[in-house]
């Protein structure tokens, strides 16, 4: 078997050496435009903060491991033309220029993702910086101490993060973000509340609800116009979010408008032989019931996998995902799963939610600290489909057991009865996860 996998990123990685695993004859080609493979761009923000022991290992794979392990690498090579349906290639080395030209029994769609970058005037200035792969981890790691200021623009998950670290390392920091609330996709008001508290305690200035317009260069930095006013700083970095990067494949393979490619449970497309994952593919989202994007690492390696699992017949089915995700700002943890009320909303679900405020563990302890909790169900059948957690404590793993009840079509009453220890060391009688779903229980019942 004659296998060629497009990408090599997070979901690239895991293709190959799954199918390697799974048939260790076959022969694999990867093709990827850039020389590393495997960056862990989550670390962008902890680098230029100095919390990264080494950046060689913000990678977990190498080409020359791959290789090693029977896998045939074309690093810095693109693959400029794909006939799906005749599973034939094109590809080019980017240095020398050379093209050549091969036939696959089976095609490993992993382009990945690329950054928003709206064309706007002035954005292509070289004080203008996007976060993305490892050559922009490594611009921003060159600049950066010697700069007194930042505007960042998008505040997500990777904005937010962005703009922790370079305030903490005394850097005047401005987060720009068209909707009205920082993290405004990622949590309720009632997280983001705390956050946008943080950052103000921080020095950071926040410039919410405004679209940016332009960018201008000036004598010292750059010029950031909004719809509501006008920013400047040494630099400005670019955290607006992704596209699936899927030009190539445009015509040749079912997409949604956006240009994820759909796939089947077992990560097949809609040409037979052609597989798709990670940040260029759909995701099966167990909340909603149906295919969305949602592009996260972790769906990436799952998929990955399981594109070598079915490579040669249909052997394991998708899981699907919660999109379970965590960040820690100004030392306050916040994990999450599933949908918001408000997200569910606008994804047609009826949906309530409820909050909670107390103590992880024990007052008769020396010390302990708030936990704020946030569960989100489906009206009528009480289906469990988010939830949210706050604290300083380590709060994350709270989060992955709410996947797990949402995975498994839990409802707010099975998991306020469900059993978790009790120990004062760690929680109370009553665990906040139980506390938050016997909340939500209560709540249903009186509605």
């Amino acid at each position: 078997m004659k296998v060629a996998v497009i990408g090599a990123t997070h979901a690239g990685v895991f293709s190959a050496k799954q199918i390697k695993a799974e048939h260790p004859d076959a022969q694999i080609d990867v093709f990827e435009k850039n020389h590393t493979v495997s960056f862990l761009s989550c670390g962008i923000a902890l680098w230029i903060g100095d919390h990264v022991s080494s950046p060689d290992k913000m990678f977990y794979e190498s080409p020359e491991s791959l290789t090693a392990q029977g896998i045939t690498m074309h690093m810095g090579t693109e693959v400029t033309k794909a006939d799906l349906a005749a599973k034939h290639l094109v590809y080019k080395d980017l240095d020398s220029g050379k093209e050549q030209a091969a036939d696959y029994d089976k095609i490993v769609i992993t382009t990945g993702s690329k950054a928003i970058k709206p064309n706007l005037p002035g954005i292509h200035s070289d004080k203008v910086f996007d976060s993305k792969n490892w050559d922009n981890a490594n611009a921003l790691k060159k600049v950066t101490p010697g700069i007194k200021s930042a505007i960042i623009i998008g505040a997500g998950y990777i904005g937010a993060e962005l703009a922790e670290q370079l305030s903490v390392n005394d850097k005047d920091v401005t987060l720009i973000d068209g909707l009205d609330r920082v993290l405004a996709k990622n949590t309720s008001s009632e997280f983001s509340n705390v956050f946008e508290s943080a950052y103000q305690e921080h020095g950071v200035q926040l410039a919410l609800n405004q679209m940016v317009e332009s960018f201008e260069e000036t004598a010292n930095g750059i010029k950031v116009n909004t719809n509501k006013g006008s920013y400047e700083a040494d630099i400005a970095i670019l955290g607006i979010g992704f596209l699936p990067n899927t030009t190539l494949f445009k015509g040749q393979v079912d997409m949604l408008g956006n240009g994820a490619i759909e796939t089947n449970e077992y990560m097949e497309t809609s040409v037979p032989g052609v597989f798709a994952a990670g940040d260029a593919a759909t995701v099966f989202y167990n909340p909603t019931g149906k295919y969305d994007y949602i592009p996260l690492a972790t769906n990436a390696v799952r998929q990955g996998v399981l594109v070598g699992k079915n490579i040669e017949k249909n052997t394991v089915a998708y899981q699907g995902t919660q999109a379970t995700s965590a960040v820690e700002l100004y030392d306050l943890a916040y994990a999450a799963t599933g949908l918001t009320a408000e997200a569910a909303e606008k994804k047609g679900l009826q949906a309530d939610s409820v909050t909670i405020e107390e103590d992880y563990r024990p007052d008769f302890m020396l010390t302990t600290t708030k936990v704020k909790a946030s569960l989100t169900w489906e009206k009528g059948t009480r289906r469990i489909i988010g939830a949210a957690f706050l604290s300083e404590h380590d709060i994350s793993q709270a989060a992955n057991v709410v996947s797990l009840a949402i995975e498994n079509k839990m409802t707010i009453d099975q998991l306020a009865m469900t059993d978790f220890f009790f120990q004062p060391n760690f929680d109370q009688p009553i665990n906040y996860v139980s506390s938050v779903a016997m909340a939500a229980a209560a709540k249903a019942s009186e509605n």
